[in-house]
């Protein structure tokens, strides 16, 4: 990951990567091999078993891109064996690193001028990003702290109980309280005004969803720079704002020009994006850019030397491939504003065509907004009998894989079905996932619930008895254990990846 100024006679270049996935492995009865095998009968043996994935364009449950042209395609293989940390092996693809960075800054208004110069790194994905950016917001905090003679041992963030779980990561590993606003049936963003009540002097930063992972809506950092700014007047504080635009951060510019979320906002110091979403990248690239250098504090800044000239780096890990950072530098170069701008309204057209087609079925309350990422989130209406949790298990009979999943605290009684509309994702293929849903209903109606069946103790719960007599529930009151149960029974089930 390279650290670049948005000046290019400026840059300064810092690599960095974070990205392990922690795989449970339910019996430890593999070893190496004693003896070789030939070429051909390795690849077979593991084509064969990568039959059984799922198609990745069938799985609406990801962000990520998961198409590229052939052309991007050529440029990635023929970089794969470049390790992006040796920058004086390999200079122009740390220009191409430096020129992307350059873009986003200014795609997310970055102030440019003789005193401004916001700098940026690229980064595995945006959970990396988020530790960059935390870092440095806990560093600043510190220094200031010190400085006033005052504690610097319980650095806290705030942030909506929407946010993604890396989050919770950088909150864990690097050792800050995190302090949630709940959320509330029918709001399940982070509420500006609860935000800025949660804030103190130990607040590092309020961390702001451009596209929350759970309903794909922005939140009004508008107003959260606003109401911080005002309380920062007051307390003599200079808490300042991350915007986490993982999702929303190459939308927003291209359908939503005016919506001011950015660095047009005096508070917000960092923005990270996610290459590998919307940037229409595959999986392995994200970005992050201060403001300033300022923003940055030097000393999280190393220096190397042994491969071969000075080298600032920003890390969390070192080596990490090229191929990524290339490919987005093509979709920039490829795509540009206008292309950028057609595949967006081109999603949220299928994000629509699948909308109406759910409505027509008169079975689904729609949870997500028409403004914010394309993406559909939507309930069942009456799930007393069978759940969300159901009809995405059935789905896959179709191919589809399509999340069920019950929202955070305070709203946990309401589950729903999401759809993450990419670019691949078809108007034509809107329609059969909707003819598809229409299928599974019918099938789930004629079957008996397997609620009542496979969850006994929901039907004690429901048949709950007051002096002898059976106590009445409602609709409502009915659906909501009928969740609560089934989640318990999802959950018992799972094994596997963690």
């Amino acid at each position: 990951m390279v650290i670049s100024s948005t000046r290019t006679d400026s840059a300064e270049h810092v690599h960095c990567t974070f990205a392990s996935r922690y795989v449970r492995s339910p019996v430890p009865r593999f070893k190496m091999p004693e003896n070789s095998m030939p070429k051909e009968a390795a690849y077979q043996v593991i084509n064969d078993e990568l039959m059984l994935d799922g198609n990745p364009r069938l799985n609406l449950a990801s962000f990520v891109t998961t198409w590229m042209e052939p052309e991007c395609d050529r440029l990635i293989m023929a970089s794969i064996n470049k390790n992006y940390v040796d920058m004086d092996e390999y200079p122009v693809t740390t220009e191409l690193q430096n020129r992307c960075v350059n873009m986003i800054a200014h795609l997310f208004n970055a102030p440019v001028g003789d005193d401004d110069t916001a700098i940026g790194v690229g980064t595995v994905g945006s959970s990396e990003a988020i530790m960059l950016a935390g870092l440095a917001f806990k560093r600043k905090w510190q220094q200031r702290r010190k400085a006033q003679g005052k504690p610097y041992d319980k650095p806290n963030i705030v942030t909506g109980a929407n946010v993604q779980v890396c989050w919770e990561k950088f909150a864990r590993y690097f050792e800050v309280e995190l302090k949630e606003v709940k959320l509330r049936e029918g709001f399940y963003v982070m509420d500006p005004v609860k935000a800025v009540e949660l804030v103190d002097e130990n607040t590092i930063c309020v961390a702001a969803i451009l596209g929350s992972t759970l309903t794909g809506e922005f939140e009004d950092v508008k107003l959260l720079n606003e109401l911080l700014t005002k309380k920062n007047e007051e307390t003599g504080w200079d808490t300042p704002i991350h915007v986490d635009a993982a999702s929303g951060g190459f939308i927003a510019p291209f359908l939503y020009p005016e919506l001011e979320w950015d660095f047009r906002l005096p508070l917000v110091k960092s923005i990270n994006v996610s290459g590998h979403k919307f940037g229409l990248v595959y999986a392995g690239v994200g970005w992050v850019v201060w403001r300033t250098k300022d923003d940055l504090p030097e000393e999280l800044v190393f220096h190397i030397n042994y491969l071969g000239t000075d080298q600032p780096t920003f890390t969390l890990n070192f080596s990490k491939g090229s191929s990524q950072i290339i490919a987005q530098y093509y979709q920039f170069i490829r795509l540009g504003f206008e292309g950028y701008k057609n595949i967006m309204e081109n999603c949220m057209e299928s994000a629509r065509v699948l909308r109406e087609g759910l409505k027509k079925t008169g079975r689904f309350e729609i949870v997500s907004k028409d403004v914010g990422v394309p993406l559909v989130a939507f309930s069942l209406k009456d799930s007393s009998k069978h759940t969300v949790f159901e009809v995405s298990e059935n789905l896959r009979r179709f191919g589809w894989i399509i999340p069920a999943y019950t929202m955070p605290p305070n709203a946990e009684k309401i589950a729903v079905l999401r759809v993450v509309v990419r670019e691949d994702f078809s108007r034509s293929l809107a329609e059969r996932l909707v003819s598809n849903i229409e299928e599974v209903l019918k099938e789930i109606d004629a079957l008996p619930s397997r609620i009542l069946t496979e969850a006994a103790p929901v039907t004690a719960t429901i048949n709950e008895t007051q002096d002898g007599k059976p106590l009445k529930k409602s609709m409502r009151q009915t659906q909501e254990e009928v969740t609560r149960q089934w989640k318990r029974f999802v959950e018992g089930r799972r094994t596997g990846a963690c």
